[in-house]
């Protein structure tokens, strides 16, 4: 590796499921950008876990390497407070130029972004930006419609005079490719794109919309036939409040469709911001993230959205895929090691050599980018929920009326019932064991029930495996239940 530090590009977006990219198998997803990537250029994890299957918890998360119970980040309104560390503002602190573009969910909007980033980008032309779908009405349809709560708003005309349909996204990254494009060479750049897409609502333009095959999008995990016995009782509680029930598989594969073409999109403008480091003459000093902060339900189990507490795969596997820069050994392939997000920031720690200045608990991929190896954990976490009377982790502030797009869930989150409990999952290669502190614990084989519908929390035949989980849980809340400040204080 070069003494000159690396650019640095972290393109996130947000809410895509890992299992949507072509190279992983999936003949549904058009995603080539990543495919080539992954075939000529990085390593793609195919099983990489967020730490919280929500925006703001997960961001705290990899933004700082440490776990949500460190710090208490469980909800979308509790974030990174001055005193706690941050990748971003550690960057910049050490020579960086920190262009941040996008979605925010990390910093408290009190406190401002001075000292996180040099640039904060907001659209030039905000006139010309399409109103963010959360704020139509017209797609919803009746109050008392089944598509009311479902996000799906389907195939998204592009206004005349346009030739997409010009959102957010779009201004971000046309504002990172004119950055990399107009950058002093002289310091190193960090581009940090967090995009709105494929968050739902579901919705988006041609030519991706038209580019998915139905036909091609594997089916989805269906409702549970026994009742959702053995399932967390929050996934029961959406399922009625968001009234989906009655959608033909049809109608659901064409919710499908629509994500697949936001993340085809996505894929598209990966690729024009790689073209602009390409351009510019700095991609192969360029050290590349892909990832997301969590995933969606997309249909399975027949839900839409995500949940605060509950961790099936399609929640919490994510994409994440590395380049590292010139000098720096690479193997592109797929990777079947188990890695968790926290590792992004150790990674560029390790990759840098800048001293964060604190205790974190990611572990560097560099040895799995080099292909030394394909062993890193033998287990990933993920957590969320809260206790009875924390009514802090509510999340009050986004309640207005029943019209709320979120309702099904939040109405939830606001009871005292079992349905928001505290949980925690541990998952092997071969088994996910989830820990839930007001109802029923889960424990699922994955080998013979990947979709995971069949809860065997009391089936003996597991007694074995379930005690070893319960063992390994232990293990990590002990290793990772603080973090003491590396400066000690002055006694008196």
């Amino acid at each position: 590796m070069s003494d000159r530090l690396p650019h640095i590009l972290i393109f996130n977006p947000d809410q895509w499921r890992g299992d949507v990219m072509g190279h992983l198998g999936n003949a549904g997803a058009v995603t080539p950008v990543l495919d080539q990537f992954a075939a000529e250029e990085g390593v793609s994890f195919a099983n990489a876990f967020c730490q919280n299957p929500v925006c703001t918890p997960s961001r705290c998360s990899f933004l700082t390497g440490w776990y949500p119970h460190v710090r208490g980040h469980r909800t979308m309104y509790h974030m990174l407070r001055p005193d706690e560390p941050m990748l971003l503002r550690t960057l910049r602190q050490h020579g960086y130029f920190v262009w941040w573009g996008g979605k925010n969910d990390a910093v408290p909007a009190q406190n401002g972004f001075a000292g996180y980033c040099d640039v904060k980008f907001a659209p030039p032309q905000p006139e010309r930006l399409l109103p963010d779908p959360h704020s139509l009405k017209g797609w919803r349809g009746d109050p008392d419609g089944d598509n009311y709560y479902s996000f799906y708003a389907g195939r998204r005309e592009i206004p005349a005079g346009e030739t997409v349909a010009y959102d957010e996204d779009w201004a971000m990254v046309e504002g990172a490719i004119e950055q990399i494009g107009s950058a002093p060479r002289d310091q190193p750049l960090c581009i940090y794109l967090p995009l709105f897409y494929p968050h739902p609502p579901y919705l988006v333009e041609d030519p991706w919309y038209s580019q998915i095959d139905p036909a091609l999008i594997p089916d989805r995990t269906p409702t549970p036939p026994d009742g959702w016995e053995g399932l967390p009782s929050l996934m029961k509680g959406i399922y009625e409040g968001q009234g989906i029930q009655g959608w033909s598989e049809d109608r659901l594969r064409e919710l499908r469709r629509t994500y697949y073409g936001m993340c085809a999109r996505v894929d598209h403008q990966f690729g024009m911001v790689l073209d602009a480091l390409k351009k510019a003459g700095i991609y192969d000093d360029t050290l590349v993230f892909f990832f997301s902060d969590h995933g969606d339900f997309t249909g399975d189990y027949g839900l839409v959205e995500k949940t605060q507490n509950t961790f099936q795969d399609c929640l919490t596997r994510v994409p994440l895929l590395v380049k590292p820069p010139r000098g720096t050994p690479v193997k592109p392939r797929v990777s079947d090691a188990l890695v968790e997000l926290i590792d992004f920031p150790a990674t560029v720690y390790a990759l840098t050599g800048i001293d964060p200045g604190h205790d974190h608990f990611g572990r560097s991929l560099l040895p799995l980018l080099a292909g030394e190896t394909d062993e890193h954990r033998d287990a990933v976490f993920c957590e969320g929920g809260r206790r009875h009377g924390e009514r802090q982790c509510m999340e009050l502030e986004s309640w207005e009326n029943e019209d709320n797009l979120y309702w099904p869930r939040l109405r939830l989150q606001m009871s005292e019932g079992p349905e928001h409990t505290k949980a925690a999952m541990c998952r092997t290669a071969k088994h996910k064991y989830v820990r839930r502190y007001y109802e029923w614990d889960e424990l699922y084989d994955l080998r013979a029930d990947p979709r995971e519908t069949r809860n065997l929390i009391d089936d003996p035949a597991y007694s074995e495996e379930l005690a070893a989980l319960k063992e390994r849980m232990l293990d990590w809340y002990v290793e990772t239940s603080d973090v003491v400040p590396q400066v000690p204080d002055r006694r008196l």
